[in-house]
């Protein structure tokens, strides 16, 4: 074993006794550890928060969207999805029309309300994480005794007394003004709004970090309802790994038009949402940090202590030949087994207290009942992990700076001397 390495371990762990300097270097490595610990919970807890908005946001909308730059929308969808189906690790590909519209519905006791009407084609729909877990009824838009079909979010039916059925139920019957249309009726002197009506015939479970009301109608009827005639609003694509989503985007944007067509992933869509929940992300670390950096502070008083202490051994050290710089390692390797050893700790303490969570669901979230999740989510990332464990026994051989060089400017003889 290296010289500098046993010198150093020896200072730093005394068998003989107790003293002020072995305390203040235990608060030390103790503060080191409930640090590393800190920013391991919350950093994990935090991923936890992230996935569980990005996979709301995600269950349904696409990974990639090709849109039209243009407002008439996409012209030629087939060629665009023969296109998007043919690169690497997509999955499906299929055109969709979106928009926003009014939501009727006579008997409803508290009005009308706005939604955000997606239609789909229902032939296209192999992939089915694009479908919705429908509790109530069945995913049927297609029409049928001339009625096409719908399906609507469990929360909206129960504010406006909607109940799936066919198309002979009252309290399945909706209807549907578009913003075209009720321009058009609004500049019309003659004539009632032009509403198109539907059978609510299933009733499904989602709640979006948005907050927007959704329903699905068929991809024919979308386009009827907006006036788009054969065009669509985007052609949405399905990969087999969320994070391919930048690849894919590159790869669209070198085959098409960008002055005719906009790629964006699913970061894109909601980027403000994802950047202030990483701001968040990285402004709770930095605060939780500071625990580390005091820490630290207290390593630079505890060496600086043993230096005053043990100058006289380090003037012996120098005389029997030892180089500075090798007395100036001996102190930065201490610096480093006290942040080694607070960091390995709290390394251990952090991981187990996130798993527990991640597995047995210590923590609960108050008022359970009005999320999806009952307890505090956890995703344990490697590269945070990585990233905590380097700052953290970078800052302590940091603070080990400062007593090294002091301890390497001895001078033997005068150290020698004054303890005599």
């Amino acid at each position: 074993m290296d010289y500098r390495f046993q010198i150093a371990r020896r200072y730093l762990i005394s068998r003989r006794e107790v003293s002020l300097i072995s305390i203040i270097t235990g608060v030390s490595m103790t503060g080191v550890t409930l640090g590393v610990a800190a920013l391991i919970v919350v950093l994990s807890v935090m991923n936890g928060f992230y996935e569980v908005v990005r996979d709301l946001l995600v269950s349904l909308d696409p990974h990639v969207r090709v849109v039209s730059t243009e407002e008439r929308g996409i012209a030629d969808a087939d060629s665009l999805v023969r296109l998007a189906s043919g690169l690497p690790h997509v999955t499906s590909a299929a055109p969709y029309v979106e928009g926003k519209a009014l939501l009727l519905h006579g008997g409803s006791a508290s009005g009308n309300q706005v939604v955000q009407v997606r239609g789909v084609d229902p032939a296209g729909l192999r992939d089915s994480a694009r479908v919705p877990s429908i509790r109530y009824g069945r995913f049927d838009v297609t029409e049928r005794d001339g009625v096409p079909g719908m399906a609507l979010g469990v929360g909206t039916a129960q504010r406006l007394g909607i109940a799936p059925g066919p198309a002979s139920n009252t309290a399945s019957r909706v209807g549907l003004l578009s913003a075209p249309a009720l321009e058009r009726t609004l500049t019309q002197v003659f004539g009632p709004p032009p509403i198109q009506r539907f059978a609510v015939r299933g009733l499904f479970q989602m709640q979006t970090a948005s907050g927007q009301e959704r329903v699905f109608i068929h991809l024919r009827e979308a386009q009827r309802l907006f006036r788009m005639d054969d065009r669509v609003t985007g052609v949405g694509l399905r990969l087999d790994n969320l994070e391919r989503a930048g690849t894919v985007q590159a790869a669209l944007q070198q085959r098409l038009d960008l002055d005719r067509f906009e790629v964006q992933t699913w970061y894109d869509a909601q980027k403000s949402l994802y950047d202030v929940m990483r701001i968040e992300k990285w402004a709770a670390s930095a605060i939780l940090l500071l625990i580390v950096i005091v820490a630290a502070f207290n390593i630079v008083g505890s060496l600086t202590m043993v230096v005053i202490e043990k100058r006289r051994d380090v003037g012996a050290l120098q005389a029997m030949g030892v180089s500075r710089s090798n007395i100036r390692r001996i102190f930065l390797l201490e610096g480093l087994l006290i942040g080694g050893a607070g960091t390995g700790l709290g390394l251990v303490l952090g991981l187990g207290l996130a798993l527990l969570q991640k597995h047995f669901n210590l923590v609960p979230m108050a008022q359970a009942e009005s999320f999806l999740i009952d307890a505090y989510p956890v995703s344990i990332h490697a590269l945070d992990v990585v990233l905590i464990v380097a700052v953290a026994l970078g800052l302590c051989v940091l603070a080990a700076v400062y007593p090294a060089a002091r301890a390497s400017s001895i001078e033997p003889a005068r150290a020698v001397h004054m303890d005599a």
